[in-house]
């Protein structure tokens, strides 16, 4: 289970998780779940591109991941955050799916970019996830008590930090980031899982916000943990088990926020 690819699986998983589970946080506190679904899923057409232009699927998520904060940013000035993020959805899975269609790996591809190959995570990937990872909790930091202030009211953060666009940009921006390193370990369809699951739940098991980010992360670390040697053990996909354990959390959160209810 300690062998070097799956050493790497381990230091991959963990970085990505950390990088989820901190901006999970923000995506639920903003209500901007589907956005966290969206763009992912718009970002896998970057690594088809990548793979049949013959360059690091890395690259390509990135590019398209940059390229879908943008429309949405752009859409949602006449539109909803949920209509850009539809439209920008429905756009690049046509695009996604002609780029797979011209690559000769068809059914490879469509499985690794959609569920993810943590297992086959090379040194090269592993450096380029840590890298990125750092960029985007770097600015996560720097933005984050301007980003809950708005999450808690609008109105308020408008007056006390200025445009709210310009924070909205950046939020975007540092979730497309974060979805483009934890595309090829999880997979765009399970991106969102592990955002949404783990950071539901701690907003359940805390009110106080800097915990509830600290549960969060810790919440996503033990479900890749947990997915990967589960993984191993049964040798079932990792991808199942990480979506199974994520709605698991979601479950266990709303059961103790109704058992406080109850008691309250």
């Amino acid at each position: 289970m300690f062998s070097t690819f799956m050493a790497h699986a381990w230091i991959v998983a963990t970085m990505v998780a950390v990088v989820a589970g901190a901006v999970g946080f923000f995506v639920v506190a903003r209500r901007a779940a589907f956005a966290a679904h969206a763009l992912p899923l718009g970002a896998f057409p970057g690594a088809a591109a990548a793979s049949l232009l013959g360059v690091s699927q890395l690259l390509g998520l990135v590019v398209f991941s940059a390229l879908g904060v943008a429309a949405i940013a752009r859409l949602q000035r006449g539109e909803r955050r949920e209509v850009a993020s539809a439209l920008w959805l429905a756009l690049s899975l046509a695009v996604g799916t002609l780029l797979l269609g011209f690559s000769g790996q068809y059914v490879q591809s469509i499985y690794g970019l959609l569920f993810g190959e943590v297992l086959g995570i090379s040194r090269g990937q592993l450096v380029g996830v840590a890298a990125l990872g750092v960029v985007a909790l770097s600015v996560l930091v720097l933005f984050a008590r301007r980003l809950l202030l708005e999450s808690l009211s609008e109105d308020l953060a408008g007056a006390a930090v200025g445009r709210s666009s310009r924070l909205e940009w950046v939020f975007l921006g540092i979730l497309a980031l974060s979805s483009a390193i934890a595309v090829p370990v999880v997979g765009a369809l399970l991106v969102f899982s592990l955002m949404v699951g783990p950071a539901s739940a701690a907003r359940a098991f805390t009110d106080r916000p800097w915990r509830a980010l600290a549960v969060s992360v810790a919440l996503a670390i033990g479900t890749v943990w947990a997915a990967i040697a589960l993984s191993y053990l049964s040798n079932w996909p990792v991808g199942f088990f990480v979506g199974v354990l994520s709605a698991a959390c979601y479950v266990a959160g709303r059961l103790h926020g109704g058992g406080v209810a109850q008691a309250a």
